[in-house]
């Protein structure tokens, strides 16, 4: 990136960062990348895994937002990324007659028939209406006094993390140049005009400066401190919500289907997620460690009480495998209540050369990122073509309905478990041949990680070669999620992991032992934390686990 000058520099590689990156190469336009982190290490992988129009939404008369995010979900579930993004049925219990099954039944046809406005079709089924019986049959888990019938309608899930890689790659195979622990550190200027950054590569402790004719800052809850570095707060202030997830193994469920509740300040989703159920969220102002945000005692409970007041058999803290925090990026309103802050998005161009991007959610990322480079279009005089990427499948999406049919024959040429086979069909898509490929170079990679079953070992080296994650956390917590659907938070596993990244990455015995030494004390300091009655004490004992790359506060 320091050898050219740059049409654009994206500063953020969540998902936001990693549209923005695509839609600008994808244009012609000569792309960095730089996140100071892993990818997606922020908020764009600890989401609720779903990507859908908002229902809640409706309530509050946003029907534009809606529309939009219905409008991408159709896009993502049938062309852009059908191999990461599926349909998923959830029921919404009705706890009165008549009003409350006119009044949701309402909200429900109408994001149905919204989802029909938008130029595409809806790609997934229409929502019906059912009896307490009907409902019980496929959610036996409910009391049967928790209901009186219940609605049911379908979104879309996603691997979160998995996804943002994903793009990213798309845009690196158009010719992106990207980067992960590279932190923007200050801005180049002429004047008042912005004309690139200083980069510190926090692998190697050095500063590069990287040129380039447009900035984008799309660093979610860090907008505010990017802001600062060019002289104020400027154009948007972002205030950040913590949300907490918890997962918890299937069979403590019992349902066909996932389920949602209103709460008193929000919605709880019981999301189904492979051989677990993901629980969440919570939605409270947060203004402390932004890196690594801690769930509390407190969180956790929260979460429990809400969900059992709808359960036969009660969850307990037992029950929970994994527990994960992440920070939405809201745009400040007039309201204290972070439930009330905005989901739009906006953009804006505080000064010369550099382009905000923040708010949003990330159903509607691609449209952030296509708002985002219009801007720098403009920026740039003019002559850019118009954004792409609604036409631009993302790597692994081109020939994944053939292969999902031929999964059977896969399964048998490979000598993997048909369900094997599924499994790594939605996690690459038609990139699936890449990764049986070690397996036939390297038998001993087909089998799966110890105390891991979900994982091969070959996914792990792919991780290293293909996905750029550079640390053990990178690959326990993000490319697969180990960290938080084992009960040991991939403690078992990790020594088997660093040593199958070694010769990808040249560690030596003692870097692998660092790594699982620092992995181990993330985990510890995570355990700790969630015994915490409050936010401070959560985050105070968190807080003492070092990172792998030490870096000041603030992260880019």
């Amino acid at each position: 990136m320091s050898e050219q000058e740059l049409d654009v520099l994206v500063v953020g590689g969540g998902i936001v960062g990693a549209g923005v990156a695509l839609d600008a190469v994808s244009r012609g336009l000569s792309v960095g990348l730089i996140e100071a982190r892993d990818f997606a290490s922020g908020t764009s992988s600890r989401s609720s895994k779903l990507i859908h129009g908002g229902l809640r939404y409706l309530e509050q008369r946003d029907i534009e937002l809606v529309r939009e995010a219905l409008s991408e979900r159709a896009l993502l579930v049938q062309r852009l990324a059908p191999h990461l993004v599926r349909p998923i049925p959830f029921l919404y219990p009705l706890e009165h007659h008549v009003w409350e099954r006119a009044y949701v039944g309402t909200g429900v046809t109408l994001y149905d028939t919204l989802s029909l406005t938008t130029g595409t079709s809806r790609g997934l089924p229409a929502h019906r209406h059912l009896t307490r019986s009907g409902a019980l049959r496929i959610f036996p888990a409910l009391k049967r006094d928790a209901l009186v019938g219940a609605v049911q309608y379908w979104d879309a899930q996603v691997d979160d993390a998995r996804y943002v890689v994903t793009v990213l790659r798309t845009a690196a195979n158009y010719g992106a140049h990207i980067a992960s622990r590279a932190k923007a550190v200050g801005f180049l200027r002429e004047g008042e005009h912005v004309t690139g950054a200083l980069v510190r590569d926090l692998e190697n402790d050095r500063e590069i400066p990287i040129r380039a004719k447009q900035v984008v800052n799309a660093t979610g809850v860090w907008t505010d401190e990017i802001q600062e570095m060019v002289g104020g707060r400027g154009q948007i202030h972002v205030r950040a919500s913590k949300g907490i997830h918890l997962v918890v193994p299937r069979d403590r469920i019992q349902s066909a289907s996932g389920l949602i509740l209103r709460t008193e300040k929000s919605v709880l989703f019981v999301i189904p997620w492979g051989r677990h159920w993901i629980i969440g969220t919570t939605d409270t102002e947060w203004d402390l460690d932004k890196a690594h945000p801690a769930a509390s005692r407190a969180d956790i409970d929260y979460l429990l009480d809400w969900v059992n007041s709808v359960l036969r058999v009660p969850l307990t803290r037992d029950d929970v495998e994994g527990v994960y925090a992440g920070l939405r990026p809201l745009l400040s309103g007039e309201s204290d209540e972070t439930s009330k802050l905005s989901r739009e998005h906006t953009v804006a161009h505080p000064v010369p050369g550099l382009v905000l991007i923040a708010g949003g959610k990330y159903t509607t990322y691609r449209v952030m990122a296509k708002d985002a480079v219009d801007a720098v279009a403009h920026g740039l005089g003019g002559g850019v073509p118009s954004s792409v990427t609604d036409r631009v499948p993302l790597v692994g999406a081109e020939g994944y309905a053939a292969l999902w049919n031929r999964r059977h024959a896969i399964a048998r040429e490979s000598g993997l478990h048909v369900s094997r086979i599924q499994h790594l069909l939605r996690r690459y898509g038609s990139l699936i041949d890449e990764v049986l490929e070690l397996v036939r170079e390297q038998p001993d990679l087909g089998v799966p990680l110890d105390g891991s079953d979900d994982y091969l070992r070959a996914e792990v080296v792919y991780a290293v070669q293909a996905e750029g994650a550079r640390h053990l956390e990178d690959v326990l917590s993000r490319r697969t999620h180990v960290s938080i659907e084992t009960w040991d938070r991939g403690l078992a596993c990790a020594r088997e992991a660093a040593e199958l990244m070694a010769p990808a990455l040249g560690w030596t015995k003692e870097r692998v032992d660092r790594e699982v030494e620092y992995y181990t004390k993330r985990i510890e300091a995570e355990r700790a934390a969630q015994e915490q009655e409050s936010d401070q004490e959560a985050d105070a004992v968190q807080h003492g686990a070092p990172d792998i790359v030490p870096e000041s506060v603030g992260s880019a």
